[in-house]
């Protein structure tokens, strides 16, 4: 099995981990998903794991089965969970406790319930973009207005205050443009696009990415769902395709939907720093961001982020971006 079953990242390898089953026995493991954590035994098949975890899934309580070819904890059974568009309950104080502190020793059992019937926050929607792209972000929009009523739009340009656009689906003054020059750095632009947010979330896109309005529905649920969890930040999957072709640089995740204080780091390539680190934050496997790129675009950008912040420019994913998709 070279990509993860669970959430489809070639990352997995080898591990050292157990997990506590049926009767107090403890499980060996030799390999784990280094991105979602889900842990596997030899020869695990792909096709047979998933047809398994989606059975397990469907029932309202979630029971670990401790011969499975695959163990997860409660902190990867939530992400496996929203594949299915399902949100988990902790069904005792050790479940919440789990949560907080991954990767926990116990195999997962918790409650199952459907994201879009479990509690709302209000969610903002940002994008970054240059004044060139900014009519066709604004004639994009539409398909958003069933799940957000504030919307801003953050123009690489000289400064220039919020002013309001009418768009079709959204009430008067729900969307909002403004500029700042990006100056080569995008922590601090995303950074400055967070505190424009109304809503104590905000979730991010740029200008060559989209977002299905179907996933988008969820990004309320899915805020309500990290905030059980004491989390402040959603990963999502981003789909890259290079000139039509998904690209072999897939899950690519990005986490994009964010508590409003919560701050960018990196001139490029830039990530979220959470207060607590990675355990504060998740991965949601309902629907990818698709990123929209063209061939000259990925041989030309690797090099300008190296000249822009010398060491982090990635030049190796290069090659990984050109290449297509392979299970």
């Amino acid at each position: 099995m070279r990509r993860c079953f669970v959430c489809d990242a070639a990352m997995i390898g080898p591990t050292t981990r157990r997990l506590i089953v049926a009767n107090g026995r403890a499980r060996a493991f030799p390999f784990a998903c280094q991105s979602c954590g889900v842990l596997l035994a030899d020869a695990a098949d792909r096709s047979a794991c998933r047809e398994h975890l989606t059975h397990r899934l469907a029932a309202p309580v979630f029971e670990s089965d401790a011969e499975a070819p695959y163990g997860l904890d409660l902190y990867t059974l939530r992400t496996a969970a929203t594949r299915l568009g399902l949100g988990v309950r902790p069904l005792d104080a050790a479940g919440h406790v789990a949560l907080r502190h991954p990767h926990d020793a116990h195999a997962a059992r918790a409650g199952l319930a459907a994201l879009a019937g479990e509690g709302r926050r209000p969610v903002s929607l940002g994008l970054l973009c240059r004044p060139a792209e900014c009519d066709a972000v604004l004639a994009a929009l539409p398909g958003q207005g069933g799940w957000t009523d504030d919307v801003v739009i953050l123009l690489d340009g000289p400064a220039s205050a919020l002013r309001t656009v009418p768009v079709a689906g959204f009430p008067d003054g729900a969307v909002r443009v403004a500029a700042r020059p990006l100056d080569g750095d995008f922590a601090a632009q995303r950074n400055a696009l967070q505190d424009l947010a109304r809503h104590g979330w905000m979730l991010q896109l740029d200008a060559d990415e989209s977002l299905s309005p179907e996933a988008g529905l969820l990004m309320p649920a899915l805020a309500a769902l990290a905030e059980a969890g004491e989390g402040v930040s959603v990963g999502f999957a981003r789909a890259n395709h290079v000139d039509g072709v998904l690209s072999d640089v897939f899950p690519d995740v990005q986490y994009r939907l964010n508590r409003r204080g919560v701050r960018f780091a990196g001139r490029v390539h830039e990530r979220p720093v959470l207060d607590g680190g990675w355990p504060r934050g998740f991965i949601s496997l309902h629907g990818p961001i698709v990123h929209h790129l063209n061939g000259a675009h990925v041989r030309a950008r690797s090099r300008r982020y190296e000249a822009l912040d010398p060491g982090r420019g990635r030049p190796e994913e290069e090659e990984a971006l050109l290449r297509p998709y392979a299970e």
